[in-house]
């Protein structure tokens, strides 16, 4: 049920009308965000984002070590405030879910208070989904001694596909 929500999702948002930065025509989607978006006032369907327009966002890159890898890992990506930003996210939460369907709700509050990057590359290379890719939410748990525990271990969702903003 929640992947065929997701594939008409996809539909719908690739339907819509959206601005040139959103997708190009050959660009494979990402991810979806949904939900809770406004641009210029008014409600906003749900964006689209492929590779191309997740590049274009700026780029932040540290090295963190996970419970996932025996050794720190560099990881590059767009903050997910800036993913946020851009789509017009206006909510509490966000519902983020993966391809294999597992979801999880997290505070807004995550994203402003915490550069937590959606990954793209892993050592300088682009993740695959057998490597826990195309996206993996990155907490800065090397910055925050405070996040070193299983419920923020818990919202680093890899494989993400859409993001709910309520």
């Amino acid at each position: 049920m929640i992947k065929r929500l997701f594939f008409f999702l996809v539909g719908c948002a690739l339907l819509a009308p959206q601005p040139g930065w959103a997708r190009d025509k050959t660009g494979t989607p990402l991810l979806v965000v949904s939900g809770n978006l406004v641009q210029h006032g008014k409600a906003r369907a749900p964006l689209v984002f492929d590779e191309a327009t997740l590049r274009a966002l700026p780029q932040h890159t540290f090295t963190v070590a996970t419970p996932w890898h025996p050794r720190a890992q560099r990881f590059e990506g767009p903050l997910l405030r800036d993913v946020l930003a851009a789509a017009g996210a206006a909510g509490q939460t966000l519902s983020l879910r993966a391809l294999n369907d597992y979801v999880i709700t997290i505070p807004l509050e995550d994203a402003e208070q915490y550069d937590v990057i959606l990954a793209r590359k892993r050592n300088g290379k682009p993740m695959t989904v057998r490597d826990k890719g195309p996206l993996f939410v990155i907490y800065p748990f090397h910055q925050h001694p405070e996040l070193r525990q299983a419920e923020y271990y818990r919202r680093c969702v890899w494989q993400l596909a859409e993001i709910i903003v309520h």
